[in-house]
């Protein structure tokens, strides 16, 4: 478990992502369906599934939305959430429910300043991440996640992946990572487009965009042109083809770093 320490920090991050992303994350969650929120509910936690899996008093199963669930080796993750067991959450649904039955929500110690998922990003437990969906629902998330990275808490310890080192990415093969570098080529295709972490002969990452993705991304201001060269942050699970690869199905899964460099030229 985390100490009264991570836990004050913790708590006033929490308090930040609910009350200062909020209105980000909800203009957001009113245009996109996936998003739109539902009747909040009272319930509380009765324990845990398997990769993080809300097993709810009520008998409903959910997921915190916006988070990758630590599958590898989640004991921290799950000593945290399990913390909160038998308290009153406050819980706000998120699009339609998922295959599996389940709904995914953003939930919160109901009375205190403790979002359930943002704590687990703060604390290095788990990483933003849209998942399946196309839109990252809560963008603060992301912005929440920056000071565990910068700590090297939790999960950060291992650090960000360099989008150059082939091997170590190989590596990784079927495990979700974020990993970052210079896109060095852009390589637009009818059905998908390519960033190229590495030069021709080289060993590196190679992230594919799909057709959608990547008219999200354009109409963000990112095309080839202004990509190549830039500094990149991806996250995604690892495939193996030529060379390690991500495949990413959400705009919101390409950060560009290096925003304040490219306005100065």
């Amino acid at each position: 478990m985390i100490g009264r320490q991570t836990e004050r920090i913790v708590g006033a991050a929490s308090a930040v992502l609910v009350l200062v992303g909020a209105a980000r994350a909800e203009a957001v969650r009113s245009m996109v369906p996936e998003c739109r929120s539902g009747p909040t509910r009272q319930e509380a936690l009765a324990g845990l599934g398997v990769r993080g899996e809300l097993v709810l008093a009520s008998g409903d199963r959910a997921v915190l939305d916006g988070i990758r669930w630590p599958a590898e080796d989640d004991g921290e993750a799950r000593a945290w959430m399990l913390n909160h067991r038998d308290r009153a959450l406050t819980l706000v649904p998120r699009g339609e429910i998922d295959r599996w039955g389940r709904v995914h929500v953003d939930a919160a110690v109901s009375g205190e300043a403790i979002d359930l998922a943002g704590g687990l990003i703060e604390a290095g437990l788990a990483y933003a991440d849209a998942g399946e969906r196309d839109t990252l629902c809560r963008p603060a998330l992301l912005t929440l996640e920056s000071g565990a990275r910068s700590a090297t808490r939790g999960l950060w310890q291992a650090g960000v992946r360099d989008g150059r080192d082939g091997a170590a990415l190989r590596e990784a093969t079927g495990h979700f990572i974020v990993a970052q570098g210079r896109v060095v080529n852009v390589g637009e295709r009818p059905a998908r487009t390519y960033l190229d972490f590495a030069r021709r002969g080289e060993d590196g990452l190679t992230v594919t965009v799909s057709k959608r993705t990547w008219r999200r991304l354009r109409e963000r201001g990112l095309s080839a042109a202004t990509l190549r060269g830039r500094i990149v942050r991806v996250r995604g699970i690892v495939e193996a083809w030529r060379g390690p690869t991500l495949d990413i199905a959400s705009a919101d899964m390409i950060e560009v770093l290096d925003e304040e460099r490219t306005l100065r030229r």
